[in-house]
């Protein structure tokens, strides 16, 4: 890992530990794709030391042409979750410890069998369970979204917040899955509703993505990691009160911020 790496992860830690926001690293880091991801696994070692803590998972962001656009890029990227940011149905959450928060719907996968480097759907959907979630985003940098390029996208872990996890359930078929409906509530009242198929046409497609990327890193998806899978909707800003996410044939999940 280069030293730019460990600077650039250095910088972007010391926004975390300082709550302060910073503006972004690029254009003067010229932080490309390689070095982003360099950048992040440097980050995580440090996030892991300091917060005692070890790697559940991973994210998949910009899983729609849309979201892709934001970054100038024509393929999702990951982010790492970390066992601190996975959060159960119902929590409660104080805007004040993030920095810019968004909201996003998404499905999580459990892996519960290790998965091969280039996965089938069949291997995806045969070694899962599936979670309703939503997903929180939030930059380490001054005025964010949609302002981020790929380089500094990935340097800050992918703007990774928090993931709020409710019940797991059975894995659907290919079909179903691609089908799932959801509907956003805030204080509830519905205002959004989404499919996952907005999720690179199928959710399963996106942990297939998320395999093979991580063995072109020397990465694996095993047993027991999470994985938040892409947003239904392009990401709202979060406020104070409660959101609620139903998902037809998955479940419900519930975060409150105050």
């Amino acid at each position: 890992m280069s030293q730019q790496a460990h600077q650039l992860a250095e910088q972007v830690f010391q926004a975390y530990a300082s709550q302060q926001p910073i503006p972004f690293l690029n254009p003067e880091a010229a932080v490309d794709e390689v070095l982003g991801y360099q950048t992040q696994d440097a980050l995580i070692d440090k996030l892991k030391s300091h917060n005692q803590t070890e790697i559940a998972g991973y994210k998949v962001s910009m899983t729609s042409a849309e979201t892709q656009a934001y970054a100038n890029t024509h393929e999702p990227a990951y982010g790492t979750l970390l066992q601190t940011v996975l959060k159960q149905d119902g929590a409660t959450v104080s805007l004040d410890k993030l920095f810019a928060p968004l909201i996003e719907p998404e499905l999580v996968f459990i892996i519960t069998e290790d998965l091969p480097a280039e996965p089938s759907v069949e291997d995806v959907l045969n070694h899962s369970q599936l979670a309703p979630a939503i997903e929180v985003p939030d930059a380490r940098y001054q005025d964010w979204f949609p302002n981020f390029t790929l380089g500094d996208l990935l340097a800050d872990n992918t703007a990774t917040g928090l993931v709020v996890v409710g019940e797991p359930v059975a894995q659907l078929d290919y079909e179903q899955l691609g089908q799932v409906t959801m509907s956003l509530k805030y204080n509830d009242e519905e205002i959004k509703t989404g499919v996952a198929s907005e999720v690179l046409g199928n959710p399963a497609k996106a942990v297939q993505w998320l395999s093979q990327k991580l063995a072109s890193h020397g990465k694996a998806l095993k047993k027991g990691d999470v994985i938040s899978s892409g947003t239904f909707i392009p990401p709202i800003k979060a406020e104070k009160g409660t959101y609620t996410v139903d998902y037809a044939n998955v479940g419900r999940v519930t975060v409150t911020f105050n």
